[in-house]
């Protein structure tokens, strides 16, 4: 703005009044003021943040420049191998494909610009990025990246690889995925070789968005572009391509064994995060066809780390010489993490579900009592919450923080919610997988909703179509729990099945959600945010496998939107707590065990820092072998 100059004087000579003259100076220099002012506050409003890390509350644990994270061993050997197992099947190395199985750890090949640590729920560290800038708003963010990162081929990795990956994951990935990022995330732009902005629509809150863009695996553009037809994201294939992480492929033989290498050109063995981890040389994974085969390749030390997830096999399975003689430790570690809410899922896009009669009669012929002290051995507990052993799990009368947000909810919940405790999972006596006071109040809802019994038994509607409902089921495990169930269904009319199908024909139902009844494990965070909208959200309900149950009720979706909201801890967890005890509320899964410890059983060569982080026991990159120990047991014959 230019500052009014003098008005020119007259021909004649007359004196000119300085007042008027020195008024409009004035009036010019306030205005400069005001506007620099003006200018002023909204560069304090929008003020840039640059940080080497980020949390969506409170502070870093890590300082900027820190020398490793405090759960690792900086001086732990590197070497050896890390040897694991999987059950099933794999036809691709492309963990990405529509089609097919992706084979174990196969998308391990690709890092991302931040992190995860895993003692501090919720803050992510620089990886491929040094640094990151955003304002108070979070409308974009700016990712500087390590100009030494590298792909295993050599090639630099630079901002065009990380907005190639954003748009390939938009047009080629996972339907569900695609949509919603790409609401949330309109425009990926590169500033500069190693400088790449994303900007984040103004429709939608900004928790998340970050860890969003930030955890994106990122591909090399060079290396898809060479072959666009063959090298598509959403198709099986055998190459999986080149990542710029620590381990790259050395072979694959399909539904036997994956072998991964130590990149010994890895460009991030000095960078902080990385600090005494990938510590093994290789990491081998052997396919079994059951579990019962996969115990005996442990027992035979055809691989010697076993992550266990049966309760039968860890009360059991484990009374083997090599156990007895310490050769193999049977270990206990706790978990700091909310348990996975775990359970059968029912499809509500299937008519016959979605009166929510029939979805509580179907949770009464499941007897958990019965099930975890016969079949479990007494070692689960009974889940109720979809956040269970948290700060954010519902529990007794809504109050508060809590009771507000509920009553914000209106007509779309219903209102008894608000004066009622939390839904919990019904008690069955143990004495028999039948527990005939809860079957009698099952078969009661039935006729209430229509379902009656005709002369062979069966229910039907008036419509005369027969109560059916199968079970989908991919694993002998679960198939065990599943058959005492079934009776306790049939026994109310209901026709039930079980049906057990192979690896690839469970994973191309479950995408097209061609089931009644699945098992399931919705993951569950102490941060909770934008994850939320592909498991329980509206929009893409009919398609997402994230979204097993076709949830889509106007309340949740209210809820979810708050939750991304929430810019402090209080928020998020009257939120959370509100849509906990409307989840439960649906009746949609059946919910069944959980555990506060992690059962892992290895060969005693394997060895791990004094503390281990709550979040992560760190398996695959935080332990290490000692090859002494390893030496000892396969001179002494215990270990091939």
């Amino acid at each position: 703005m230019k500052t009014p100059t003098a008005p020119r004087r007259a021909v004649s000579a007359r004196v000119v009044d300085p007042q008027p003259f020195f008024r409009i100076v004035m009036t010019g220099f306030a205005t400069l003021i005001i506007c620099a002012m003006a200018a002023s506050l909204a560069f304090a409003e929008e003020r840039v943040i640059k940080s080497h890390g980020f949390t969506e509350f409170g502070e870093l644990k890590y300082p900027e420049g820190f020398a490793h994270f405090d759960y690792v061993n900086p001086e732990a050997p590197k070497g050896g191998e890390l040897s694991l197992s999987a059950v099933g099947t794999f036809d691709s190395m492309n963990p990405y494909t529509r089609k097919g199985r992706g084979g174990a750890m196969s998308a391990d090949h690709f890092e991302s610009l931040m992190i995860g640590s895993y003692d501090e729920p919720g803050s992510y560290y620089g990886l491929l990025a040094e640094s990151l800038e955003y304002p108070e708003s979070q409308d974009w963010v700016i990712f500087n990246m390590r100009p030494e990162a590298r792909f295993s081929d050599g090639t630099p990795v630079t901002a065009e690889d990380v907005v190639f990956s954003h748009n390939l994951l938009l047009e080629q990935g996972l339907q569900s995925y695609a949509e919603a990022v790409k609401k949330r995330i309109p425009k990926a732009e590169v500033l500069g070789p190693h400088r790449v902005k994303f900007y984040f629509s103004p429709d939608f809150p900004r928790r998340a968005m970050i860890t969003q863009v930030g955890g994106t695996s990122v591909f090399s553009k060079a290396w898809f572009e060479a072959d666009p037809e063959n090298r598509r994201l959403d198709e099986p294939r055998l190459d999986p391509g080149i990542g710029s992480g620590p381990y790259v492929l050395e072979s694959a033989d399909v539904n036997q064994r994956i072998v991964y290498k130590r990149n010994p050109d890895y460009w991030g063995n000095d960078v902080n995060v990385n600090v005494g981890r990938h510590n093994y040389d290789r990491i081998r994974i052997e396919y079994f066809g059951d579990s019962v085969a996969a115990m005996e390749g442990f027992k035979a030390g055809v691989y010697t780390m076993r992550p266990e997830n049966s309760s039968k096999s860890w009360a059991t399975a484990y009374g083997f010489d090599a156990v007895k003689e310490g050769d193999v430790v049977k270990g206990e570690f706790p978990d700091g993490n909310v348990p996975a809410a775990s359970g059968f899922v029912m499809n509500l896009l299937r008519p016959k579900l979605q009166d929510p009669r029939v979805r509580e009669a179907i949770q009464l012929a499941y007897n958990f009592e019965w099930t975890n002290d016969s079949l479990q051995y007494g070692l689960f507990a009974q889940r109720h919450s979809f956040w269970q052993d948290s700060a954010l799990e519902a529990k007794g009368l809504p109050k508060g923080r809590e009771l507000e947000v509920l009553q914000n909810l209106g007509d779309q919940i219903d209102p008894a919610l608000l004066t009622i405790e939390p839904v919990m999972a019904h008690s069955s006596k143990p004495a028999r997988p039948a527990d005939r006071r809860n079957l009698r109040r099952a078969m009661k809802l039935l006729d209430e909703a229509g379902w009656a019994v005709g002369d062979d038994g069966l229910r039907r509607d008036a419509k005369g179509e027969v109560l059916k409902l199968e079970f989908l089921i991919d694993s002998p495990t679960i198939e065990r729990i599943v058959q005492p169930y079934i009776a306790n269904l049939r026994q109310m009319g209901v026709d039930a099945i079980s049906n057990r199908v192979d690896f690839a024909q469970y994973t191309s139902r479950r995408r097209e959600k061609d089931f009644d009844m699945i098992t399931f494990a919705y993951p569950k965070y102490l941060q909770p945010s934008t994850g939320l909208y592909q498991q329980f959200g509206s929009d893409a309900h009919e398609f997402s496998v994230f979204n097993p149950a076709g949830m889509a009720d106007p309340a949740v979706d209210t809820l979810i939107g708050a939750i991304v909201k929430a810019e402090d801890q209080e928020e998020l967890y009257a939120n959370v707590r509100a849509l906990d005890r409307v989840l439960r509320a649906k009746r949609f899964m059946v919910p069944t065990w959980y555990l506060d410890v992690n059962w892992v059983a290895y060969w005693n060569f394997y060895e791990q820092p004094e503390t281990l982080p709550l979040f992560d026991l760190g398996l695959r990159d935080v332990w290490w072998v000692n090859a002494e120990k390893e030496a000892a047991l396969k001179s002494s014959g215990a270990l091939r």
